[in-house]
């Protein structure tokens, strides 16, 4: 597997990740029990950061060979 494909791979998570986030903040603002909007809250809080790092892992195989890109300083040893 190439870099692009991983890259590809990564921001096709991403998508899907973001897709599940706005369909739990759509169920959470029609909840009308707070300890279920709550659980859909903590659900929403545990997927952001993945969201999050799918898309910079998908920037960062993207564009890992360019001479100009400045790799995130998190991926970097």
């Amino acid at each position: 597997m190439t870099l692009l494909e991983m890259s590809a791979a990564y921001r096709d998570n991403a998508a899907a990740i973001h897709g599940r986030i706005v369909e739990l903040r759509v169920q959470e603002r029609a909840q009308a029990d707070p300890e279920a909007a709550f659980r859909l809250r903590r659900r929403i809080d545990e997927l952001t950061p993945l969201w999050r790092e799918a898309r910079e892992l998908a920037a960062l195989t993207a564009h890992y060979y360019d001479r100009s890109y400045h790799k995130h300083e998190k991926y970097t040893l």
